[in-house]
């Protein structure tokens, strides 16, 4: 039996590949600062459940047995698991070339990229094609709502089938090491790098994809992008070859039209039936009937932490969590609650210095032109700031710059526990209190012991 280890394995990208390794016959390790710190106790139960040794982050559970250490871009050599793999010569990958490696062995890939909406998209397509009976494996980075009540994490869907379909990570141009035969890009904007990095990867994907690429026509960056057979979706130009129009917004989600049929979505925000008419579009290239993709849609209950209702109090006051955590998505998000009445009471927390030194002026005019005076916007410090190593940013830059723009409701509050404490004493009745950030994984639990509290 090949014995390999996954390090960070708590992590949305590197778990559902530890998950198949186990379902293919390894045997399979996992450590996580997570487990070790007592957190994400749940996860760690999950991938448990599924076969995988969780060992101590700390090296000693390196054996010289194993054939490989499976590492996440965030992982150097100063990691202690990394360092005895490299003292017993063990082979290191990262996440990206095993996914890579995966991905190839299937007859037909579909790959989706995009600075936003990657996940759901994603999402979308394997629900779709399972559903419809074309068993897929799907490898994605969030949580699926569907599939919650099925053993280990709900971020994979597994087969061994023809197709494959992937969320593709631009955020360390791993998205260039893939060769779709479908491609898939949501949309280019200022997220991990440079914008000049980011269109030179995308590029590179657009032309390392084979058969078919699908684009969003909305956004000018992907509409510029060329290949051989582009087919384009959007919400506002009928032109798209897969147009969606007539966008209503309901209780319980949207409505929407696609070529003359009403459908509706369980999900909130307009960009997502932005999202759904990519999912299509690439599923048409499956061979898939376009209006039963749609149909099959209409029981997409979505991604967890994506605008995920995690309920509300007899006060009527609803708890919200949102990965959202780039100028791109917080705004889609926002605009998305501004859809509807209520004061918004909003957390968000960095996710790293880099993201709040490359972004933070973006998050800024973002947040200041789409909230309302009433509404309420709080940051906790930047998380996994080093303070001595990351000079010259914290939070309150951010907060500084967002009243700057006119928006005074804005308040730096160093803890998360100092931000509890605020909510307690200011929520009323109706409002929504929203918690924002990635990489923090103990951000679902602040939301729902929030909730429990007002």
């Amino acid at each position: 039996m090949t014995k390999v280890c996954f390090c960070g394995v708590s992590g949305n990208g590197m778990s559902p590949l530890a998950q198949i390794l186990s379902l293919r016959g390894y045997e399979v390790y996992g450590s996580d600062r997570s487990f070790d710190a007592g957190r994400d106790e749940a996860n760690r139960k999950s991938l448990e459940n599924m076969g995988i040794k969780i060992i101590p982050q700390d090296g000693s559970g390196i054996s010289k047995d194993m054939k490989t250490v499976y590492i996440s871009a965030a992982l150097d050599e100063t990691n202690p698991d990394v360092k005895a793999a490299l003292e017993l010569g063990i082979d290191i990958k990262k996440r990206s070339d095993l996914l890579a490696e995966t991905f190839s062995e299937y007859e037909f890939g579909i790959a989706i990229g995009g600075t936003s909406g990657k996940t759901t998209t994603t999402a979308m397509i394997g629900y779709i094609l399972d559903m419809l009976g074309k068993k897929p494996c799907m490898i994605n980075g969030g949580m699926l709502r569907n599939y919650e009540l099925l053993k280990g994490l709900p971020n994979f869907i597994y087969n061994e089938d023809k197709i494959c379909v992937i969320e593709a990570d631009e955020s360390d141009g791993s998205i260039c090491k893939y060769h779709p035969s479908i491609g898939l890009i949501n949309n280019i904007s200022h997220d991990h790098t440079s914008m000049e990095k980011l269109i030179e990867y995308f590029t590179t994907f657009a032309s390392n994809t084979k058969d078919a690429l699908v684009v969003n026509y909305d956004c000018e960056l992907t509409r510029n992008i060329t290949h051989k057979k582009v087919i384009s979706f959007s919400t506002q130009n009928p032109k798209a070859d897969f147009y969606a129009e007539n966008i209503t917004f309901l209780s319980d989600g949207l409505e929407y039209t696609f070529r003359g049929k009403t459908f509706k979505l369980k999900l909130f925000g307009a960009f997502n039936v932005s999202n759904a008419m990519a999912a299509i579009a690439v599923c048409s290239q499956a061979g898939i009937d376009v209006f039963e993709a749609a149909k099959t849609l209409e029981n997409f209950i979505g991604i967890k932490r994506r605008l995920e209702i995690v309920g509300t109090s007899d006060r009527n006051i609803t708890l919200i969590d949102d990965f959202a955590h780039n100028p791109s998505k917080i705004g889609s998000s926002l605009a998305a609650l501004k859809e509807y009445s209520g004061r918004l009471i909003v957390m968000y927390q960095s996710h790293s210095a880099f993201s709040a030194k490359n972004t933070g002026s973006e998050v800024a005019e973002v947040v200041a032109k789409t909230l309302d005076k009433d509404d309420i916007f709080l940051m906790p410090e930047v998380y996994m700031l080093d303070k001595n190593t990351d000079k010259g940013i914290t939070a309150e830059n951010i907060i500084n710059e967002i009243k700057s723009h006119g928006f005074e409701n804005a308040l730096f509050l160093e803890t998360q526990d100092a931000i509890r404490d605020f909510i307690l004493k200011n929520a009323r009745n109706n409002d929504r209190i929203v918690i924002m950030g990635a990489r923090d994984n103990t951000l679902p639990i602040f939301s729902r012991n929030l909730l429990k509290a007002v």
